[in-house]
């Protein structure tokens, strides 16, 4: 026995029933009897939990972006970051799992895809990824619409990016400033051109600067995200249609050619040597 330790929890809150596992260690259900269907469900579970946790930070990080608090956005967005890593790495773990072990409980899964993950479409929005139609899926859930609908038609995080560079002065065009936010923001000149005094003249600017190096940092983590997750699909089945209607491979490496921040990336283009 060590001393001091509590071990009577019949009427205090244990480190089970603080975190609910006997909840979340139960939510694990594979129909199937196959021995990989565990390790298909749990992964895709963990990443639902990190997607959570990720969107939670992404809302404090354009929160304080708005007020122009950058120094508690940079905090959100560094913990977004090694979410992000966290999120890649759980891909290495499924691509343990061979096409002879995913095809034994495939029928099991019915008509559910990763498609439907409402939080992954959450996160594409506040990145500026919009597409109505990806709102279809969710119509049924009115607790899901309604703030997948907010963050459709809301800024970006891009969006508030920009909003900042002008308020701070910089030249963002006002046609970008003003334009339809459910559609794609597409490359501008004008913007390339404000992010080009930020880079420039880093040392008047320098927190915009740090913002714009956290953006890309952000873009290329979703990237590789994306990447790592059409590749373990390829592993696994190949050029067969996904589940639940999608298109598989093909769907995920088309999205791959859709960035979010287009200017953070032609400026390093147009910057001249110092």
């Amino acid at each position: 026995m060590v001393e001091g330790v509590e071990t009577d929890f019949a009427k205090r809150m244990s480190y089970g029933d603080y975190l609910r596992l006997d909840q979340l260690l139960t939510a694990q259900a594979p129909l199937s009897g196959q021995h990989d269907e565990l390790l298909f469900i749990t992964i895709h579970q963990v990443q639902e939990l990190w997607m959570k946790l990720l969107n939670h930070e992404m809302d404090l990080a354009i929160e304080n972006m708005r007020r122009d608090e950058l120094r508690p956005c940079f905090k959100a967005l560094s913990r977004v970051s090694r979410i992000q890593a966290q999120l890649i790495g759980a891909w290495d773990v499924l691509s343990t799992m061979t096409p002879h072990d995913y095809l034994a409980f495939r029928a099991s899964l019915g008509s559910s895809s990763g498609f439907q993950s409402w939080q992954y479409r959450m996160i594409e929005f506040r990145m500026g990824a919009k597409d109505e139609f990806m709102l279809r899926p969710h119509r049924h859930r009115p607790d899901i619409i309604g703030p997948l609908e907010a963050a459709f038609r809301g800024p970006s995080i891009y969006d508030e990016a920009l909003r900042l560079l002008a308020r701070r002065g910089l030249p963002v065009p006002v046609s970008v400033l003003e334009r339809d936010l459910t559609k794609r923001h597409e490359a501008d000149e004008g913007v390339t051109a404000a992010w080009a005094v930020v880079y420039e003249n880093p040392e008047a600017h320098f927190d915009l600067y740090e913002l714009a190096e956290e953006l890309v940092d952000l873009e290329d983590a979703f990237q590789t995200w994306r990447f790592r997750h059409m590749k373990t699909v390829e592993r696994i089945i190949g050029h067969r249609m996904g589940t639940g209607g999608s298109a598989g491979v093909s769907y995920l490496k088309g999205v791959l050619e859709k960035g979010f921040f287009p200017e953070l990336w032609s400026v390093r283009t147009r910057l001249k040597a110092r």
